[in-house]
């Protein structure tokens, strides 16, 4: 490989780095959008803390558990080995090995992101730092050793995921899910529990808990919008030829098409069966028809890349009314669903478009992934919780924890 070639892959990785560097304003935005105008302050400082820890973390260890070496071929377990991301100096066969661990690390904090907002108003901050660098250290590095590693799900089963529907959406919705359930939801977010509906879901009145700022809201979408081409095209690891560049054009057009087609079917749903159009589902709309064609944004037709959009949106507008509706699971931002349950649905409609993947080897590592990380997600929040209280108090949550944790009001003039 040519110097110039070499010094082109370096920095497209950097350049897409950033780009989803910048994914974690995004969820920033989003989130401080969706909770009530008590909370904003402190939503914002989770998102910068979860950033700036899951970085340490992965530096620390997670890049060297996720990425081993050809010793660990198809293994489950690789090794954790402390030395601070020493070997990521130097040159490596087609770029810089800075480079890709810089492009990596940006992923790690994008699915701990997916965690805050899932249990935004009502987790207490230090516990949920705790949780955010077990998340980065532990979790994300070895499922994703399994998949993007060279572990087992890779060489047993072909599993197939190009940019991390599974790997970092579904690993991070699965987090999620298991932290949402173990805090509970926030206070008058349900009524009292007077039975049951279809003999199993409990039954009880869902009150709506609007959040503050919608235009800051759809602007983190937009900035997520953005960051996903970095996310999914430099997914691509390569530009130094005609090949790659045609490539990472195919995957910026997809990209974009099914995010469209995530946010038109939500609005027409919307629109036909609720009589309003509602911005909120608009928003994770956009994000799901993304997440759904992350596992395969190399392979559909633009066409196709739309019509994935649009399923994976309507998958997470169902899911939305699932979880809160009749599981009572609270979730402020929709991320289980935008993240979790279409990050299912990306990875298992891989198979339709690259022949080559089976469907059997798509459920095995979503089946993986789930467990994994909802299980040692609850458990390590059940024994935090000895330590440190998980929750915030009804009070807390009644004042706020911009008042309780932060002592600073986003919205003072209010």
């Amino acid at each position: 490989m040519s110097e110039i070639e070499y010094a082109l892959n370096t920095f497209y990785f950097l350049m897409t780095g950033a780009l989803v560097m910048w994914m974690a304003a995004g969820f920033t935005m989003l989130e401080a959008g969706l909770v009530r105008r008590r909370n904003t302050a402190e939503i914002v400082t989770k998102n910068i803390g979860l950033y700036s820890i899951a970085c340490f973390m992965f530096l620390l260890c997670g890049y060297k558990v996720m990425y081993p070496g050809d010793a660990f071929s198809g293994a489950v377990f690789s090794a954790y080995d402390f030395s601070f991301g020493s070997s990521e100096a130097g040159m490596g066969t087609s770029h810089a090995n800075a480079s890709d661990f810089f492009f990596q690390v940006v992923f790690v904090a994008t699915a701990v992101s997916i965690v805050s907002g899932a249990v935004a108003e009502r987790m207490n901050q230090w516990p949920f730092f705790a949780l955010a660098a077990f998340i980065a250290g532990v979790i994300y590095p070895i499922q994703g050793f399994w998949n993007w590693g060279g572990g087992f799900l890779l060489t047993d089963y072909g599993y197939s995921d190009f940019a991390g529907s599974g790997t970092v959406h579904l690993a991070g919705g699965a987090c999620a899910l298991a932290a949402a359930i173990f805090v509970g939801p926030r206070v008058g977010k349900y009524g009292k529990v007077t039975g049951t509906n279809f003999k199993f879901f409990p039954k009880a009145k869902t009150n709506k808990l609007y959040g503050a700022n919608i235009p800051i809201a759809a602007l983190g979408t937009f900035i997520l919008w953005l960051g996903w081409f970095g996310f999914n095209g430099g997914s691509q690891l390569a530009i130094n030829d005609a090949a790659n560049a045609n490539a990472v054009a195919q995957i910026f057009l997809n990209t974009n098409a099914a995010a469209a087609g995530g946010v038109v079917a939500c609005l027409v749903v919307a629109r036909v069966f609720f009589k309003k159009t509602n911005i909120i589902y608009a928003l994770n709309g956009a994000i799901a028809g993304l997440v759904a064609i992350t596992a395969a944004p190399d392979s559909p037709t633009g066409l196709e890349s739309t019509l994935i959009g649009a399923l994976g949106g309507l998958l997470c507008y169902g899911a939305l009314v699932f979880f809160e509706q009749f599981l009572k699971i609270d979730d402020p931002v929709g991320a289980i669903s935008a993240h979790g349950v279409t990050g299912i649905f990306g990875v298992m409609i891989v198979p339709f478009t690259k022949s080559d993947v089976t469907f059997g080897g798509q459920a095995i590592g979503v089946l993986c992934i789930l467990v994994f990380g909802f299980v040692l997600t609850y458990a390590f929040l059940f024994v935090l919780n000895y330590f440190a209280p998980v929750r915030a108090s009804d009070d807390i949550q009644k004042r706020g924890l911009d008042e309780e944790e932060i002592g600073i009001e986003a919205y003072p003039e209010f």
